[in-house]
């Protein structure tokens, strides 16, 4: 158990660090807002190797920390909002063994945008906000595409002990 938990906070201290690392080298894009989701590496590695519960508690942390110490309370409202849903939609298509990583990856970026699109459409009480979904679509599929590759090739390396079993503790 402490080895577990220890693990989790290295992993919630090193998602904080790449959601730094974000906020200093932030995209120009034509959609404000886009980033890579450096942090997601992370998430989609302790989903695939330490197990659901302990991602979806660094998921929280992360975005919570992260939130409060790089942004504000919206930015807090936002990260859950896409965060969280980006969380479920990974965790349930991972759950069908019919997608690979990549894949997975792919559909939590598309899902994070949408969770976020919707939660500033609820802010500002305006579906016009929706507009911006064809071009959050193509980033999410994108960004998912590069943070597959690498969490995938991340989970490559990693020695699983109690293989089959989800953790590597």
């Amino acid at each position: 158990m402490n080895r577990k938990l220890a693990l989790c906070a290295v992993l919630t201290a090193l998602a904080l660090i790449f959601s730094y690392v974000e906020v200093l080298l932030p995209l120009t894009t034509a959609v404000p807002g886009i980033k890579i989701g450096l942090a997601n590496i992370v998430i989609l590695v302790a989903l695939y190797t330490i197990g659901t519960g302990s991602a979806l508690v660094i998921n929280i942390l992360r975005i919570s920390l992260s939130g409060f110490l790089f942004g504000n309370l919206f930015a807090v409202a936002y990260g859950l909002s896409g965060g969280l849903l980006s969380f479920a939609i990974m965790y349930l298509l991972k759950k069908t063994n019919r997608f690979g990583m990549v894949g997975v990856s792919m559909a939590g970026g598309v899902a994070h945008n949408f969770g976020q699109l919707s939660m500033a459409a609820l802010v500002v009480y305006n579906a016009k906000l929706f507009i911006y979904m064809p071009a959050l679509l193509v980033s999410g599929m994108v960004t998912g595409i590069f943070i597959g590759i690498i969490a995938f090739m991340i989970c490559k390396r990693i020695p699983i002990q109690n293989q089959g079993k989800g953790y590597i503790v």
